[in-house]
């Protein structure tokens, strides 16, 4: 009758602990910074193709592949279902089995041949989840799987941003030296007829001066563009999971600084919760830490384990089969938590404190989540108007460039307005290159925020690390 209920309760099984119904998340119903918000949120599949820059295709699939960002995220996923599958484990019997052979001599009988006695057995011990403690233990390391699951999701988020921003940063930065090398060959011809007006007695060694001062400073503006397109080079070699150097000779070549031909469409606010994996990491955390208060309640309430043993001796080893003494025992045990210092009640006290740490990283997540959409979308509109506005101006100085230099060498305007002209000119189309990676930095920003990242299947299962000859060998001295 005993075994029959223990039986009976084993296979019902009963939970403690609060049972996990969803994070309940309220967001706004609308983005203030966008007015379109009846518009559908736009496809985030694979959005850098938008920059139609085939260059920039084949880094983002080539750092997915080998960055070491990347590469640690696979392991921990792999980490977390191995953990599982520990868990699992948890709820069979385990069953070892044992031999052994003693060879005995009594004393006073020294001219007798020694006795052997053979002993063969099986031991089995099955601990019972009445309280679901075992269960909660499985159901914790699901949510640790799947939480691993969103942080190789926000690990890919990020590395292609960052693979995208430096690409731009690169591009951008070419462009910039471009046009300091432009507007320092054009500087140094002010300087040549400065210089020969100069000997026609038509200018001043002021003058003359000025416009060298002009052109060595554009000059000098080169050698810092130079390092910092170095710098983006190397930051995507190590994002390609390789040594700073690696594409030095594969993107030395200089293209057109990529714009987007896509205007991304926020959506609604609750599309967040689906696509950021950030928001979704911290909800499989709060999940995890509700399942870990389970764990720690169980632990209050008794524990039964049915253990039993089989063994069997003789006096030669192949009579254990056959011929021999077998005995056996088995029944359940009940442990039950008495004095313990109050350390189990703390116990769930700290799974408690932990859930509710969960529950604030959660909400923090989402406010972050938001934030970072509304900036973005503030960002990218304000950009654009700006760079509007920047082109007209440096239409305008080109202009007055063109004019100041006609009115100077008819003698009708002094050559500070020549100087002024062109340093105005080099001003204005610097700072629309830099607006125009701006706007291509305030697109990626805007993917990022909305959750944009790889979508593609990622193979995980396979370690980096892959070890030989693991079975029994002799040691090797180290």
């Amino acid at each position: 009758m005993l075994t029959t209920a223990v039986m009976a309760v084993c296979l019902v099984g009963c939970s403690v602990g609060p049972d996990y119904s969803g994070a309940g998340l309220v967001v706004p119903t609308h983005f203030s910074a966008d007015n379109k918000t009846l518009v559908p949120r736009s496809d985030l599949s694979r959005w850098w193709e938008t920059f139609h820059d085939p260059v920039l295709n084949r880094l983002v699939d080539e750092a997915v592949d080998e960055n070491l960002n990347v590469a640690s995220a696979k392991a921990r996923i792999r980490e977390a279902r191995a953990t599982r599958r520990l868990a699992v484990g948890g709820l069979f019997p385990v069953v070892t089995g044992d031999v052994a052979g003693t060879e005995t001599k009594l004393p006073g009988k020294n001219k007798g041949a020694p006795s052997w006695l053979f002993q063969a057995g099986f031991d089995a011990s099955w601990e019972l989840d009445l309280f679901g403690g075992q269960r909660r233990t499985i159901e914790a390391a699901t949510y640790g799987v799947e939480a691993a699951d969103a942080d190789l999701r926000g690990t890919l988020l990020t590395l292609i941003g960052d693979i995208c921003t430096n690409y731009i940063a690169l591009r951008g930065t070419e462009a910039r030296i471009a046009l300091a090398k432009r507007t320092a060959v054009s500087q140094r011809q002010t300087v040549a007829l400065t210089k020969s007006l100069l000997d026609a007695g038509s200018s001043s060694e002021l003058d003359l001066a000025n416009a060298t001062a002009l052109a060595s400073s554009t000059e000098a503006v080169v050698p810092q563009l130079v390092q910092t397109r170095a710098e983006a080079i190397h930051r995507l070699g190590i994002l390609l999971g390789r040594e700073p150097g690696a594409l030095l000779e594969r993107l030395d070549q200089a293209r057109p600084l990529p714009q987007p031909h896509d205007s991304l469409r926020p959506g609604l606010p609750a599309d967040l919760l689906s696509r950021r994996p950030d928001i979704a990491m911290a909800e499989r955390q709060l999940a995890q830490a509700t399942a870990k208060i389970g764990i720690a309640d169980a632990a209050l309430y008794p524990s039964v384990s049915l253990t039993g043993t089989i063994a069997s001796s003789a006096n030669r080893i192949g009579s254990l089969g056959r011929g021999s003494s077998i005995g056996w025992m088995w029944g359940p045990t009940l442990t039950v938590p008495l004095l313990n210092g109050g350390v189990l009640v703390a116990a769930v006290e700290v799974a408690d404190a932990q859930r509710d740490e969960a529950r604030l990283a959660l909400q923090s997540a989402v406010l972050t989540a938001l934030e970072d959409v509304e900036n973005a979308l503030v960002l990218k509109t304000q950009e654009r108007i700006r760079a509007g506005q920047l082109a007209k101006s440096a239409g305008a100085y080109r202009e007055v460039d063109r004019l100041s230099k006609k009115l100077w060498q008819a003698g009708s305007v002094p050559f500070l307005n020549v100087l002024d002209a062109e340093r105005s000119l080099y001003s204005a189309d610097d700072a629309l290159i830099q607006s125009r990676m701006l706007i291509s930095t305030d697109t990626i920003s805007l993917a990022k925020a909305l959750g944009g990242g790889w979508d593609d299947p990622i193979t995980v299962d396979k370690p980096l690390v892959v070890d030989g000859n693991t079975g029994p060998h002799l040691a090797v001295a180290q």
